[in-house]
C-alpha cells in the first residue's frame, strides 16, 4: 500500500466521524473559509468550489499530503439553505420545507499526488407535510442548528422526511464516501 498521511479539511465532527469509517488514519484541521455563495452561483457550484477551497488551504498547510475538502449547501427553490444558527431559525427552515424536495448538493474534493479529484453528490430529500406541533416536538428532542436544512437524517430529522433520493447514503450527512472511496482507489490506497 502506498504510504500517504491524509487531512481532512473540515471542523465537522460529521465529516470527521464518517471519514473514520474508512479506517485510514487521519488528522482534521479547521480552515478559515468564507462559505458565502458568490454573486449568481450556483447551489452546486458553490459546494463544489468550497470543496476545493477548503482542501488548497489545508494543502498550504500540510505540503505533501492528500488532503480532503468537502461542504454541502442545501437548495430550495434555486436558493442555498444555510444553518439555521439557532431555534427561530430553524422553525422557519422546517416551515418552508415542509411537504417539498430539497436537493443537498455535497460537494468534494481530494488533493493527492498532485492530482486533483472532484464530485458534486446530489440527495434529493423529500420532507413530509409536517404541523407545527411536530417541528417543536422534534427541535425540543434534537436542536439541529448546526446543519443544513435543520434536520440530521442519520438521527432523529430521518422521522420528518418522506423520502431520499441519491447515490450515497453518507452525502446527505456531508461526506460521500463512495466517491470518495473511488478518489483514494484511484490514488493507491487500500479502501478497503
Amino acid at each position: 500500500m502506498k504510504s500517504f498521511s491524509l487531512v481532512l479539511s473540515s471542523a465537522s465532527p460529521y465529516r470527521a466521524e464518517l471519514l473514520g469509517r474508512l479506517g485510514l488514519p487521519f488528522e482534521a484541521w479547521a480552515p478559515a473559509i468564507d462559505e458565502s455563495p458568490a454573486v449568481g452561483e450556483r447551489c452546486a457550484a458553490t459546494a463544489s468550489r468550497l470543496a476545493r477551497l477548503k482542501a488548497r488551504a489545508a494543502q498550504q498547510h500540510f505540503p505533501g499530503a492528500w488532503v480532503i475538502g468537502s461542504d454541502q449547501v442545501a437548495e430550495l427553490d434555486g436558493q442555498p439553505i444555510g444553518k439555521p444558527g439557532d431555534r427561530d431559525g430553524a422553525r422557519r427552515q422546517l416551515r418552508a420545507m415542509r411537504g417539498r424536495t430539497v436537493i443537498f448538493h455535497t460537494g468534494l474534493c481530494l488533493l493527492a499526488n498532485g492530482r486533483s479529484h472532484e464530485a458534486v453528490v446530489p440527495t434529493e430529500v423529500t420532507f413530509r407535510p409536517l404541523p407545527d406541533d411536530e417541528i417543536e416536538r422534534y427541535l425540543d428532542r434534537e436542536p439541529a442548528f448546526d446543519c443544513a436544512g435543520s434536520a440530521k437524517s442519520e438521527a432523529l430529522g430521518i422521522a420528518l422526511l418522506a423520502s431520499l433520493r441519491g447515490d450515497d447514503p453518507t452525502a446527505l450527512v456531508g461526506l460521500p464516501l463512495i466517491a470518495l472511496s473511488g478518489m483514494l482507489r484511484a490514488e493507491g490506497a487500500q479502501v478497503p
